[in-house]
């Protein structure tokens, strides 16, 4: 599972590093909604949410969806500008239908690929926005009622609540950040130029790659999720990567039918370069689920074992040892060594120790 961009004929031109104050801010809303996501940023999160006068802090969580389980497309802006207000400007020319249907994503996160129609033209869909809102409490659905009914009042409400958050915190925040990430975009910008888009791309993530066939050339974003969409060589289409300093574990890849692909990316760090593909994670959980498999740990944990010893504690034939030791070995949690005639095997303990934080980056990426 993955989220596929076709970049088929687009030009190196049209592919964009530039940190965005819109996307950076939505960033900082969903640590301080989500603080567990993002134990390193405790003091930024503390002294922040310490900070927050009630008013304001009643009404994020009044608009919380937009942010806190993913990220709203309309705070990934494909355009990065200068400042937040330009960006806000940018929003308030989309019409009503689309921004609706963007800021109610969340709610209908199962057919987010679909390109279904704006809850505002569409009774089913709103119907389904409606019944979905409410399970996330009282007020919440009130105010998906509310954007339903009157999206120009709900909008002008989004946008000064952003503006609230600029003037409360976020300003001083920026001016600290946006240093690295423009340092960061223009990194990745000359890599671009002088390098290639392979090399640009493995700078971003190691779980973003470029796939080329000859025909066809796509950026693959190894998530615990399937999108596809495309960012082709027509007219005005582009490929944007927003770097963050308030994004890791996630990585954002906007695959919205119709939209402008976005990947914002967290800028580096040690966890995200030793960042382990979700279907590796996957094949190592299947590979010690199974009962006899998480017996045989148990003795390769503790030293290196031949598939005879192994087959006589355990009271199993050796060809069975084998299978069970195969697929350990497949999934990379098993070093080998040979003495004399016989092949040991063992648990790789620091692989398996890892296994737990592997699954929870891959997950909430």
């Amino acid at each position: 599972m993955s989220v596929f961009i076709d970049i088929t004929g687009l030009p190196p031109e049209r592919i964009a590093f530039g940190p965005s104050p819109l996307a950076e801010l939505g960033a900082a809303l969903h640590a301080l909604s989500e603080p567990a996501h993002h134990a390193r940023l405790h003091g930024w999160i503390t002294t922040t949410s310490a900070g927050l006068k009630p008013e304001l802090a009643d009404r994020l969580h009044e608009a919380d969806f937009l942010w806190r389980s993913t990220r709203a497309d309309i705070l990934l802006p494909a355009t990065p500008r200068e400042t937040l207000a330009e960006e806000l400007d940018d929003l308030d020319l989309m019409d009503d239908e689309t921004y609706v249907a963007a800021a109610l994503e969340i709610s209908c996160a199962s057919q987010y690929g679909e390109g279904l129609p704006s809850p505002l033209v569409d009774a089913g869909v709103r119907q389904r926005a409606l019944e979905l809102a409410a399970a996330r409490g009282p007020r919440q659905a009130a105010f998906v009622r509310q954007m339903l009914a009157d999206p120009p009042g709900v909008r002008a409400w989004i946008r000064r609540l952003l503006e609230d958050c600029e003037e409360a915190f976020f300003a001083d925040t920026w001016r600290r950040v946006r240093v690295q990430l423009a340092a960061d975009a223009r990194h990745k910008t000359e890599t671009l130029r002088r390098k290639g888009l392979a090399e640009a791309v493995a700078a971003v993530s190691p779980a973003v790659t470029l796939e080329e066939d000859g025909l066809r050339t796509r950026i693959v974003v190894d998530k615990l999720t399937h999108g596809r969409t495309a960012a082709t060589g027509a007219a005005g289409h582009r490929l944007t990567f927003l770097p963050t300093a308030f994004g890791w574990p996630h990585l954002l890849a906007l695959s919205t039918p119709g939209w402008q692909p976005v990947v914002q990316y967290p800028v580096s760090t040690r966890e995200l370069t030793d960042a382990t593909p979700v279907d590796t994670v996957k094949l190592r959980l299947e590979a010690v689920a199974h009962p006899m498999r998480m017996r045989l740990c148990r003795s390769l944990a503790r030293g290196s074992y031949s598939t005879s010893e192994l087959a006589d504690t355990y009271g199993i034939t050796a060809p069975e040892v084998s299978r069970h030791l195969a697929v350990l070995r497949k999934a990379g949690l098993l070093t080998t060594q040979r003495r004399g005639r016989y092949v040991l095997r063992q648990l790789d303990v620091a692989v398996v120790a890892r296994l737990g934080s592997d699954f929870l980056e891959g997950v909430l990426r």
